[in-house]
C-alpha cells in the first residue's frame, strides 16, 4: 500500500519562518481546506494549534466541524451556511445573506478584480445593509489576490482597491472587524503587512508559486509520498512490461511491482517521459490504477519529497500533486 509521512519538523520550520517575517504568530490563519492541501485535515490542524495557530481557514463545514475545537475562530469560505460554534461564515454574494441564521459571525467577501467570488465593490453599500436586517455579525472582511505570485502591476490596484472599500466601511461607522487579503504569494512578496491576519496555505506546506525576482523565505516540503512492493519478478531482454507494453527491457532486470497509481491519486504522466521517483528510479511503462513498476527490489520507496519537481514533471503546480492525493492514504507524522 502507499502512505504519507508529514514532517513535524519542516512544518514547524515553515510556520517560524512566516511568523518572523510577519513578526508576530498571531497573524497566521492555516488553511486547511481540502484536506490541508492533501496532507490530511485532522492531523496538520492539530500540529497548526500545538505550534499556536489561533485562526484556520476550511472549504465547508464538513471541514470546520472536525477541527473547530482547536481554534479561536474558523473560518468556512463556502458551501450550506448553518451557524457552526466558533465559524465564521464568508458572504460570497448578497442572495446568500438569506440563507445564515440570525447571530452567524460573517465575513464580507469583496471582490477586487478576480472575478470569481465576493461582492462587487459598489454592491458593498446595499450588502450591508441587509446583514444588519437580517441581524448578522459582522466580524470581517476580505478579498483575495488574482496575481499576487505574478511580477505586474495586477497586485497593486487590487490592494488599493481593497484600501478603499475599508475607508467606506470605517466611513459607514462599522469597526471591530478583522481584516485579511493575503494568501501564501502575497504574504511572501511584501516587506509588511498591516491586515490583521494572513491567509497561508501552500508556503506552510514548503512551497513558494512565487516568480524568480522576489524574494522568498527558506521553506522545507512537508509531505512524503512512499510505496510498498507487491511482488518481484526477472524481466529477460525484449519482453513488455504493463499495459500497452509501453516499456521494453533493454536488458534481463529485476522489477517489482508497487502499490501506488492513478486511483489514489498520482498522475498517470506519459510513459515516454517517465517520473523519476525520489529514489533516482524512472517509473516503467504506464502508471495502472493501483500499481507502478521500478527496477527495483527494495522493500519500500520513497515517490515524492519535493512536490514542486514532481509537477514541474508533470507540467502543473505543487497544489495540484498534493491536493489529488488519496484522503484514503494512511498519514503519519515523523
Amino acid at each position: 500500500m502507499a502512505y504519507i509521512t508529514i514532517n513535524k519538523q519542516n512544518f514547524y520550520h515553515n510556520l517560524n519562518q512566516i511568523a518572523l517575517k510577519l513578526g508576530s504568530i498571531e497573524k497566521i490563519a492555516i488553511v486547511l481546506k481540502d484536506n490541508a492541501y492533501g496532507h490530511g485535515l485532522e492531523l496538520i490542524a492539530e500540529l497548526a494549534s500545538e505550534f499556536g495557530i489561533e485562526h484556520a481557514v476550511v472549504r465547508n463545514e464538513s471541514e470546520a466541524q472536525k477541527i473547530k475545537s482547536l481554534f479561536k475562530t474558523t473560518l468556512i469560505l463556502g458551501g450550506r451556511c448553518g451557524k457552526v460554534e466558533n465559524c465564521h461564515y464568508a458572504i460570497n454574494n448578497i442572495d446568500q445573506i438569506y440563507s445564515i441564521p440570525r447571530g452567524t459571525p460573517v465575513e464580507l467577501k469583496v471582490d477586487t478584480g478576480m472575478r470569481r467570488n465576493g461582492l462587487a465593490i459598489d454592491q458593498v453599500e446595499e450588502a450591508l445593509q441587509k446583514i444588519d436586517q437580517q441581524g448578522l455579525e459582522i466580524v470581517g472582511l476580505m478579498t483575495h489576490y488574482r496575481s499576487a505570485d505574478a511580477l505586474s502591476s495586477e497586485f497593486f490596484w487590487q490592494s488599493r482597491a481593497f484600501d478603499k472599500v475599508k475607508e467606506d466601511l470605517k466611513r459607514l461607522g462599522y469597526k471591530g472587524f478583522r481584516v485579511h487579503a493575503c494568501n501564501s504569494a502575497a504574504t511572501l512578496r511584501q516587506k509588511s503587512i498591516e491586515d490583521d491576519l494572513v491567509r497561508i496555505g501552500i508556503s506552510a506546506y514548503g512551497y513558494s508559486e512565487l516568480a524568480y525576482p522576489f524574494d522568498t523565505i527558506d521553506l522545507k516540503p512537508v509531505l512524503s509520498l512512499h510505496a510498498h512492493k507487491i511482488s518481484t519478478r526477472c524481466l529477460q531482454a525484449g519482453q513488455r512490461v504493463g499495459y500497452g507494453g509501453e516499456f521494453m527491457a533493454a536488458k534481463e532486470m529485476q522489477i517489482s511491482s508497487y502499490e501506488l497509481g492513478y486511483g489514489d491519486g498520482w498522475c498517470r504522466g506519459d510513459a515516454s517521459n517517465p517520473y523519476v521517483i525520489s529514489e533516482g528510479l524512472p517509473i516503467l511503462g504506464r502508471v495502472s490504477m493501483d500499481m507502478i513498476s521500478l527496477e527495483s527490489t527494495l522493500d519500500t520507496v520513497c515517490i515524492m519529497n519535493d512536490a514542486q519537481r514532481a509537477a514541474e514533471h508533470f507540467g502543473t503546480i505543487s497544489y495540484e500533486v498534493v491536493t489529488a492525493l488519496s484522503p484514503d492514504i494512511e498519514r503519519r507524522i515523523v
